[in-house]
């Protein structure tokens, strides 16, 4: 493929974690539980939230947010992978992943963005408790999110057009069981200068500066934890922040595992692997994370599961009374 024009009608082949017949029955129940899983628990959390009024707290607003987003990212990749499996092809059309890399770079982004506005949130909450209602307003939260997706749209958007200005040798295959921008790069037979910075320099502003603000807002709180002279209020405050900081930990170094295994290692196995960690691991994990150490989601996914099995019992009484 030596010209843009033949690029468009190209396929390219998603080689996946082993061409091993045997392994793809349990590649696919793997990634089929796992999808599940994810799909499931984070819509859990977004019905426990909007049905529960205690929780139309700005937090809980944007965690049901992060589990949407969380949705929708795993849904750009997992079921094509499952779908290739199926039907043993390895084949995705050109579009398809530029589709696919699109998507993700949004999802990736709002993930950022979303676990920031939380870190701001509970900054807000710890150090100035008094003002907390004032500035973690409605419009506020709405405006926020906004601004996320307008970043994170045209982030993608950016990326998207910067890979359909390159053209694509011969060789089509991509060692891995999704299109990802790093590895679709290293196919191409077109000078990439542009693109490598336009990556590096979006990754230290958008990437870095969420980090720093992330960072920033817990140096503050845990500043203002040290100040409090009561240690049941240190523990309490701190317990507020333990679920975020851990599923901030987590994004952030999958999301570094991917880079530095494809940027440094240049091995194949240990870039999918991290993928796997970092777009399917890391959303299963979260709603885990986030309703196991909080009482209040706890309380409020009791309270959802028992109006659930209640109508569920009323609606079959219903149907088997004469």
């Amino acid at each position: 493929m030596g010209s843009g024009n033949d690029t468009a009608n190209a396929e390219f082949l998603l080689l996946g974690f082993s061409e091993e017949p045997a392994l793809q029955p349990l590649i696919f129940g793997l990634f089929l539980s796992m999808y599940l899983i994810t799909v499931s628990g984070n819509l859990l959390i977004i019905l426990a939230v909007s049905s529960d009024s205690h929780l139309h707290t700005p937090m809980y607003f944007f965690l049901s947010n992060l589990s949407f987003v969380d949705i929708c990212f795993t849904s750009t990749t997992v079921p094509k992978m499952l779908w290739n499996i199926q039907t043993q092809s390895k084949a995705i059309t050109y579009e398809g992943c530029i589709t696919q890399i699109y998507f993700s770079l949004l999802f990736a982004m709002l993930d950022i963005c979303l676990l920031t506005m939380m870190a701001y949130d509970r900054f807000v909450a710890i150090c100035h408790p008094l003002h907390y209602t004032v500035i973690m307003n409605p419009r506020l939260c709405a405006l926020l999110l906004l601004v996320s997706w307008i970043i994170s749209v045209l982030n993608s958007l950016l990326e998207a057009l910067m890979l359909l200005r390159l053209s694509f040798c011969t060789d089509l295959e991509i060692p891995h069981f999704i299109c990802e921008l790093n590895q679709m790069v290293q196919l191409t037979c077109s000078d990439t200068f542009l693109n490598d910075i336009v990556v590096y320099f979006i990754t230290v502003l958008l990437g870095g500066g969420s980090l720093a603000g992330i960072l920033y807002s817990y140096f503050k709180i845990v500043s203002s934890i040290c100040r409090m002279s009561s240690s049941q209020g240190r523990y309490k405050a701190f317990s507020t922040c333990v679920s975020h900081l851990s599923v901030v930990s987590l994004f952030y170094c999958t999301g570094l595992g991917v880079y530095l295994s494809s940027g440094v290692t240049h091995s194949s196995q240990s870039s999918a692997v991290a993928s796997v960690m970092y777009t399917v691991v890391t959303p299963m994990l979260n709603p885990f994370i986030y309703s196991l150490r909080n009482k209040d989601i706890k309380a409020a996914l009791n309270r959802f599961l028992g109006m659930a099995g209640i109508t569920g019992t009323i609606v079959l009484r219903l149907k088997t009374s004469p």
